[in-house]
């Protein structure tokens, strides 16, 4: 029963990293000052399947800055 549950749990999350793909969270330059990218792919992935059927997940955050 382990090994099912292992399984099920390792072909959600690949599901999810194809739909993060897809919508392009894994291309371009990374702004470390913005981890709203960062987010939205975290939660696709975790998101898995439920992408294909109209779940769009987008996190909003902001990074503090320094003080000057």
């Amino acid at each position: 029963m382990r090994a099912l549950i292992t399984l099920i749990v390792i072909v959600w999350l690949v599901v999810g990293v194809i739909a993060a793909a897809q919508r392009g969270y894994f291309g371009g330059k990374a702004d470390v000052r913005n981890c709203n990218r960062a987010a939205s792919a975290a939660v696709t992935i975790v998101a898995g399947p439920l992408n294909y059927v109209g779940v769009d997940p987008r996190i909003s955050c902001k990074v503090p800055q320094p003080s000057k």
